[in-house]
């Protein structure tokens, strides 16, 4: 009998052993207004009728009526089922099924009919093969540099931190315009909220990225919330720093089920503009720092900022 990846306990089995925790009631600057207008259902409609998976929706984004409404959609390739069980995510767990070889034909036509001048494209963990999907993303940006040869690209990838040699390269010599990767929390905390990974393996992936290609754009994101502490947060950013990231996301952690690592509290806007004017002060061209930031949240009006502040810092040198 399929899994029903509606229910919660067949979403996330791995999950079920844990104690459940109630989830604090949101205050009133995290709460958003649903949004159902035209550009929502024809978001709705081509996601469906190309048969796509999205972030937005797996993950229980709350800035999905927003986005959608504009015709933003995040892509998720590789399937809806992921081989990690992060303790914060809502993505399911399991054993994925096979790839699929025209999804990247797909996304890309998808990609070309919401008329996207940006797309962010991410992925589950696939740690069944052997190059974590790294070639899958490489297709896939292929696919939308032929199909929509006017969007840059923005890809959201796995950590490829059980995959032979070289998977990182493939997905860098597709030559994304960003690369994003999210080292999630503070290292004191990666046991709890993300045991699969491992934090300094992270961080060497976003420099190696920079290594590889200096003219790719690398980002990352934290979330805030989960129980750490105001130096720990500055800490991870001195050391995206020394790994010469370029964009820092921060953003609230909202408990997707009571089986879900706990809100250790809801962080207020007053805190996220400190951490924004200390993440400037350290050298990030961009920075986003708001409750309700999170990786793909206005990514393309991010992307003109991004590729500007490039552009205007040597002449400040």
């Amino acid at each position: 009998m399929p899994r029903d990846l509606k229910r919660p306990d067949q979403r996330h089995p791995e999950k079920a052993h844990r104690p459940a925790t109630p989830r604090l009631p949101k205050p009133d600057w995290i709460r958003v207004k649903a949004r159902a207008g035209k550009g929502f259902r024809e978001t709705q409609e081509i996601v469906q009728t190309h048969g796509l998976t999205t972030v937005c929706q797996e993950a229980g984004c709350p800035n999905l009526g927003e986005c959608w409404d504009k015709r933003h959609a995040t892509m998720m390739i590789m399937g809806e089922i992921c081989t990690r069980g992060c303790t914060f995510c809502n993505v399911a767990t399991g054993r994925p099924e096979a790839l699929d070889i025209f999804e990247p034909g797909r996304v890309a036509d998808a990609v070309a009919r919401l008329g996207l001048n940006h797309v962010v494209v991410t992925s589950v963990d696939r740690d069944d093969l052997d190059d974590g999907g790294a070639e899958h993303f490489a297709m896939t940006i292929r696919a939308i540099r032929k199909r929509a040869p006017g969007t840059t690209i923005e890809v959201l990838t796995p950590d490829f931190l059980k995959c032979r040699s070289k998977a990182l390269e493939r997905v860098v010599a597709a030559r994304p315009d960003v690369f994003n990767h999210n080292l999630e929390t503070v290292p004191r905390l990666y046991a709890q909220v993300r045991p699969g990974a491992r934090y300094f393996h992270s961080l060497r992936l976003l420099q190696r990225v920079r290594e590889l290609d200096p003219a790719i754009f690398t980002k990352s994101g934290l979330m805030v919330g989960l129980g750490e502490s105001a130096g720990e947060v500055r800490q991870v950013m001195d050391d995206m720093r020394a790994a010469d990231v370029d964009f820092l996301t921060i953003g609230q952690y909202l408990q997707p089920t009571p089986r879900h690592h706990a809100v250790d509290r809801f962080v207020t806007p007053e805190e996220f503009d400190a951490y924004a004017r200390a993440a400037c002060g350290k050298g990030f061209l961009m920075v986003s720092a708001t409750p309700l930031t999170r990786s793909s949240h206005h990514a393309g009006e991010d992307f003109a900022k991004l590729r500007a502040a490039r552009s205007a810092r040597p002449a400040q040198a």
